[in-house]
């Protein structure tokens, strides 16, 4: 089980609810035991719910939090009570929740469980987690809850709910779940998060002769577009030993360094990629024909701005990049300076500016660097084994 501090916000918040769970050790492996307390056996929690910076778990577990016979609040730190939260406060109240803000949209909410309805809710913007939200609290409504998709995001949530036993039926761009299906216990296998991954791919190409292999990567292929993106650029990428996990591919990857052309992302493709940007913009400096990104006005609602939290490292490192409101530029053939980075509170960004500092023409200093514990607190020693 990922130590990362979101996962560990998520337990604490499920802990004040009256969910016990407890660690152990299995292999070398932490092993995480949850006792479910079922659909309606959550309790009233006596204190404020502290999200800390995970948007996904206000976000989902406002769609559970929605159902309950109790009223809620739940906040975060000073980065997640300024992302929006209307996006999961909308289908909700649809469904029959009330949910206030003194933000207009804005953490802390104060959620008000009711018995909710069933909705057939079309996403305005592709987003996992809403969909995830709005999933969690059709367990709950009487009838069948779907939701529809603009374009396809990670899947995790369905499949997790399928092995769980839900009634759920899950198309391309489409799920279903049924209200009232028990669920059942089960063993979970986690795979290594792919956008976790992404950063040392990216450090891979980066560093000339390096050839590295990543073991037990989740390979759902509503995240491959990564993987995908980067064969586009000519990036020498194997897939080994796959197999299915829990309803999960996983397997390791291999990449080579390989000088790479550049690219566009734009459309659909930006939303399978939105968490890798961070990680492709500093690899795209390098390449042939630079990058361009674009359709990602996501980026500046997300833990910091990332486009301009990019920008400005990228600067900082004597990049020429030009940014729009919704994406921006990097051109091709050019070379890291050493600088001082600013991490701006952001994992992703920290993480992916540590990938570049590899590539630096001398040492750089990553102002705020521990962001990166936020999902990956291992990950400045997994990178001083490919760094050696």
């Amino acid at each position: 089980f990922a130590t990362g501090a979101d996962c560990q916000s998520t337990l604490s918040c499920m802990r004040q609810l009256g969910v016990s769970h407890e660690f152990t050790e299995e292999d070398g492996r932490s092993v995480l035991t949850v006792h479910g307390a079922g659909l309606h056996g959550l309790r009233a929690p006596s204190d404020t719910l502290d999200a800390g910076n995970s948007g996904s778990t206000m976000r989902m577990l406002s769609g559970i939090l929605a159902a309950q016979p109790f009223v809620t609040r739940i906040t975060g730190d000073s980065s997640l009570v300024n992302r929006p939260m209307r996006r999961v406060i909308a289908p909700l109240c649809q469904m029959g929740a009330q949910i206030d803000s003194t933000r207009e949209g804005f953490p802390p909410l104060n959620i008000h469980g009711r018995p909710l309805s069933s909705i057939d809710y079309e996403l305005p913007v592709a987003s996992a987690q809403v969909k995830s939200c709005v999933l969690l609290a059709g367990l709950y409504a009487e009838g069948e809850t779907t939701v529809r998709e603009p374009v396809a995001t990670r899947d995790h949530t369905e499949i997790a709910l399928r092995e769980l036993g839900a009634d759920i039926t899950i198309r391309p761009r489409v799920a279903q779940v049924r209200g009232g299906a028990p669920l059942k216990g089960k063993t979970f296998v986690v795979p290594g998060d792919l956008s976790s991954a992404a950063f040392f791919l990216v450090a891979g190409l980066l560093l000339a002769d390096s050839d590295v292999i990543l073991t037990n990567v989740g390979l759902n292929p509503t995240r491959t577009a990564l993987l995908d993106f980067l064969r586009s650029m000519g990036a020498q990428i194997k897939l080994l030993h796959v197999e299915q996990v829990n309803g999960e591919l996983v397997g390791n990857l291999q990449i080579k360094y390989s000088p790479l052309r550049g690219g566009t992302i734009e459309g659909a493709v930006t939303a399978g990629l939105i968490d890798e940007i961070p990680a492709l913009a500093v690899l795209g400096c390098t390449t042939r024909d630079g990058l361009t990104v674009k359709d990602a006005a996501e980026l500046r609602v997300k833990e910091t701005d990332r486009i301009e939290s990019i920008a400005e490292n990228l600067r900082r490192m004597g990049i020429s990049v030009q940014t729009e409101p919704d994406g921006f530029h990097v051109s091709g053939r050019q070379r890291f300076r050493a600088a001082q980075i600013d991490s701006f509170g952001d994992h992703r960004i920290a993480m992916a500016f540590a990938a570049a500092a590899l590539a630096a023409d001398g040492a750089c200093e990553i102002e705020g660097a521990e962001a990166a514990s936020v999902s990956f607190p291992e990950f400045y020693a997994t990178l001083h084994q490919l760094a050696r």
